[in-house]
């Protein structure tokens, strides 16, 4: 049955013309990503904990498919509910599973430490942004091919689904913002949104980062869901999160009464073993609290990834920030978590400045630090900038076992078997 949601310009890919066979393009992209290697490499990333530090800790990978799932529940959800959607007329589940496997891909190793230490090297080079990375591998680097690199000639909607953010590197004033697209993917933005120039009302403030097709709402609520909710699972079988710190927090933070609730509700859960039980449950509340809404944007003509929008009964949003403060304040700011922080630094600057010392700086004595075809691809850029993209792109692609693999071959004077050369 075709999907009059969907029309030709959603389904329009980047740079050539769609394959096709038995699946939708939607369906094909889902299962490329899935088979991609930068997928695979999310099962060795830190989600909240060191990668491979306990086998049962959610992990890059684990948390892309519980957001996936999330997502497709969601588009079944709003379904179910009838109009303004139907069986002809539906937000596409395989999309919407597309675009939350591949919302991390760009992430680098050791979570959201690894991106802030490359945010503060790249951030005089044209920055360093998660978001803007997975779409940088989806455009341009994600394969390997003969004699270079290359995207994967995504559709349209998919594009535009994975992109949270919209606002370039160099619309926002110093210092350097946190969220953005790099400066060079202004034509991937203006093909996203099919060569229409931006109205006023998106060029001021934040504007432009907070418009999102339907798709990428929907993804960005199940995200939120999956990590507010499941940082609390893994906080307390951690042991991060103990009664006695989640007390001492709530009376130093002066939360309110609701915020009181849900925080007894956590400590019954605890006392009584039925914490994953019961958070849960809050998943499937958060599902049902969504809602869509028609909205006027000056692509819902064309589009109605733009005639929609996605809304969320307010209780519901307040729990789950509660949730993500919670989990920040007390594992995220925690001594332990701050350590590895202090050892993400240490890795990566010191890789950095011997990729830059070899291969950049004047007079680099190149000792062949890095894979041959990065070597080449580094080589082949013409400006710092891009030789320093380069760098970049091969620290961000590394897990967090390759990254302390190579920093021992490199520093550590005990390290380096023939064994440990191959991995």
């Amino acid at each position: 049955m075709e999907n009059r949601f969907y029309n030709a310009f959603d389904r329009e890919t980047l740079g050539g013309d769609a394959q096709r066979d038995y699946r939708t393009p939607f369906q094909r992209e889902r299962d490329r990503i899935i088979h991609a290697h930068a997928f695979r490499k999310l099962q060795s990333k830190t989600q909240v904990f060191l990668s491979g530090e306990y086998d049962f800790y959610r992990t890059r990978l684990t948390h892309s498919m519980e957001v996936a799932q999330i997502g497709r529940s969601i588009c079944a959800f709003l379904e179910s509910r009838g109009e303004p959607l139907a069986p002809d007329f539906r937000i596409d589940s395989d999309l919407v599973e597309a675009c939350c496997l591949a919302h991390d891909l760009g992430h680098p190793p050791f979570g959201h430490s690894g991106e802030r230490t490359l945010q503060e090297l790249m951030a005089g080079r044209g920055g360093f942004e998660g978001n803007a990375q997975t779409l940088h591998l989806l455009t341009e680097t994600m394969y390997q091919r003969e004699g270079g690199i290359s995207g994967m000639a995504p559709t349209r909607a998919l594009l535009d689904g994975v992109l949270k953010y919209k606002k370039l590197f160099r619309e926002f004033p110093a210092p350097p913002p946190r969220h953005f697209l790099y400066d060079p993917q202004e034509r991937h933005r203006d093909w996203v949104f099919g060569g229409q120039g931006l109205p006023p009302e998106l060029q001021a403030g934040d504007a432009l980062n907070a418009f999102k097709s339907v798709e990428c709402q929907i993804m960005d609520w199940a995200d939120d869901v999956a990590y507010s909710i499941n940082d609390i699972i893994d906080g307390v079988g951690a042991g991060f999160l103990t009664l006695e710190r989640m007390e001492r927090w709530a009376a130093e933070a002066g939360i309110g009464a609701e915020e009181q609730l849900w925080l007894e509700a956590i400590f019954a859960a605890v006392r009584g073993d039925r914490l994953e039980r019961v958070l849960s449950q809050r998943i499937g509340a958060c599902i049902t609290a969504c809602r869509l809404r028609e909205r006027r944007t000056f692509l819902s003509a064309q589009t109605h990834r733009y005639a929609f929008e996605l809304v969320v009964t307010p209780a519901v949003q307040r729990e789950a920030a509660f949730y993500k403060r919670l989990a920040n304040d007390i594992i995220f700011e925690s001594p332990q978590l701050q350590q590895m922080e202090h050892k993400a630094r240490r890795v990566l600057f010191d890789l950095w400045h011997s990729c830059w010392e070899n291969y950049v700086a004047p007079g680099a004595r190149v000792i062949r630090l890095l894979p041959p075809q990065v070597g080449r691809l580094l080589a082949a850029e013409t400006t710092d900038a891009g030789k320093a993209r380069r760098i970049c792109d091969w620290l961000a692609g590394l897990t967090d076992g390759m990254i302390v693999r190579t920093h021992q071959r490199l520093f550590d004077p005990r390290f380096g078997s023939i064994r440990d050369l191959s991995s």
